[in-house]
């Protein structure tokens, strides 16, 4: 148990550089999210490791939530969206994030941010609702890509799978990867609990 807490440690760390890199641009570029928007979340597409949800996975342990988030995990539909969003509004576009501290990596670069297309060249992904919002800088920040080149999608994530091999390289069904490092925390929460008996014995 306590390899996965100081794992979560490492990976929190990242979070906080990340945040500040991704965070930083979105606000200089001005291409923010629309206030209370949160349609990215209830796309069924979205993605992530059971190494990214390990500090949301602990923190629902500390708080005596793991198992019951488990169980409602369980019980969800097959495909569907974020489990942590709460929805304010009928068609769900409009709600907030209930973990947002404890987000994984793809929600904290989501958004506006740089990734690498077919000829290896940086291009710039924002989300449909903030082109919209702000075609102009949109396209400003299109045209001006070489001289500030928005932080790479690809960067982060890796900077997070590489603090370990078998728990950042797999991507599930953001429900999937939340359920599989519940599972994995609470495994070894039981045998930590059992060989302390033991030693007491």
């Amino acid at each position: 148990m306590q390899r996965l807490r100081e794992l979560s440690r490492r990976v929190e760390a990242v979070y906080g550089e990340m945040a500040d890199t991704f965070s930083s641009y979105q606000q200089a570029s001005g291409l923010t999210c629309r206030s209370g928007c949160g349609e990215c979340c209830t796309q069924t597409t979205i993605e992530a490791t059971v190494l990214e949800m390990l500090p949301l996975a602990l923190h629902l342990f500390d708080q005596g939530k793991a198992e019951q988030t488990l169980t409602q995990l369980e019980e969800l539909p097959e495909v569907s969206g974020c489990f942590f969003y709460q929805r304010l509004s009928f068609d769900g576009k409009q709600g907030h994030c209930t973990v947002y501290q404890q987000r994984p990596s793809i929600c904290r670069v989501f958004g506006a941010a740089g990734y690498r297309d077919k000829q290896k060249q940086t291009s710039l992904s924002v989300c449909k609702t903030i082109k919209s919002d702000k075609a102009e800088r949109y396209q400003q920040h299109l045209i001006m890509l070489t001289e500030q080149p928005p932080p790479l999608m690809m960067h982060a994530k890796e900077q997070v799978s590489q603090l370990d091999y078998d728990l950042g390289n797999k991507h599930y069904p953001i429900n999937v990867a939340m359920q599989l490092a519940l599972e994995k925390v609470l495994f070894k929460a039981y045998y930590s609990s059992f060989d302390n008996d033991q030693q007491i014995a």
